[in-house]
């Protein structure tokens, strides 16, 4: 098959529903399947996180001798770099909110900022290619020019979007893990401070036991350790804990924290409390899901449900009219 044959396959109609009927059925089988080929994530997250004490302190040498970020980024010589560079994408889309949206995601790094940037320029330009050519062979005698402009337009749009709604996604599954495991680290993080333990071992002890329940929230615990040894802005460290979650919950936890190391009130206490209502609120929420799931059957019910139900009841005295009458 040379490329002719190829190209005609894929601008083919039929060609394209063999593809996406291929690609639905590999999607299928791979969710099937990828629960079983699943590593170890914990171990290659916290050795990850190690690696972030090494970050900081690289990083706070690096202000001392006055590095700039341009001139790290000139030396390493990455496509990603050189098209940011060259294009100037940082005063075009790097706004206030992108870092910490990064950081949301787990993204922290400087190499993930600039890969960001650069696909926000590449996308639109390959969604607008790839709308291009499908109008062109495919629709190209049936659709006008206006239209064809139209929609090369909508994929230049849609494709500028189409990063940020990714990054915001991850952030949002994030969210929703540390979330569903922080009621358990708060109480653990309430025995160990109880027991005796500074805030430091104590949150790397957490840190260690709550990775089995979430990952993302042992490798903010353990990057909150690092920046507590080695910021010299204790609160800072706290601060860019309940920053990067971006959770009410983690939030409160934060400001008790730093009151008691501004004040010197006893944390033991405070978390307490905290645990306390992190528990209401966790059941609150279970019983809103809960009384919300009526509604939701609903629909599915009167859909898929009940259709079933009246072929099962009716089907045997409409097989058996048709018999009479026969």
């Amino acid at each position: 098959m040379n490329l002719s044959d190829i190209i005609k396959f894929v601008t083919n109609p039929e060609g394209v529903v063999i593809i996406l009927s291929s690609l639905a059925a590999f999607g299928t089988v791979y969710t099937f399947v990828s629960p079983y080929l699943e590593q170890d994530k914990l171990g290659a997250r916290v050795k990850l996180v190690a690696s972030e004490r090494e970050r900081l302190r690289a990083a706070q040498k690096a202000q001392l001798e006055a590095k700039t970020t341009t001139l790290r980024e000139k030396k390493s010589g990455n496509i990603y770099v050189t098209l940011v560079n060259k294009l100037n994408l940082r005063k075009a889309f790097e706004a206030e909110g992108t870092s910490d949206m990064l950081r949301s995601a787990g993204l922290r790094r400087e190499r993930h900022v600039t890969m960001f940037l650069a696909l926000r320029a590449i996308v639109p330009v390959v969604a607008a290619l790839a709308v291009f050519i499908y109008t062109s062979s495919i629709t190209g005698s049936t659709m006008s020019f206006n239209m064809r402009l139209l929609c090369i337009m909508g994929a230049i749009i849609g494709g500028s979007y189409i990063p940020g709604i990714v990054v915001r996604n991850m952030a949002t599954k994030r969210g929703k893990s540390i979330k569903k495991a922080w009621s358990d680290a708060l109480d653990l993080l309430l025995i160990c401070i109880e027991s005796g333990m500074a805030l430091e071992p104590a949150m790397a002890r957490v840190a260690k036991e709550i990775g089995t329940a979430s990952i993302p929230l042992a490798e903010e615990m353990q990057l909150t350790v690092a920046e507590l040894a080695y910021l010299p802005d204790r609160r800072k460290a706290l601060e860019n804990l309940a920053k990067r979650t971006n959770l009410e919950t983690v939030k409160s936890v934060v400001t008790a924290l730093i009151q008691s190391e501004r004040y010197g009130t006893p944390l033991g206490s405070a978390l307490r409390v905290l645990a306390e209502e992190n528990r209401k609120e966790r059941m609150a929420e279970a019983e809103r899901k809960a009384a919300a799931l009526s509604p939701k059957l609903t629909v599915p019910m009167i859909l898929f449900f009940l259709p079933v139900i009246f072929i099962v009841i009716l089907g045997p005295s409409v097989i058996m009219v048709m018999q009479v009458k026969h």
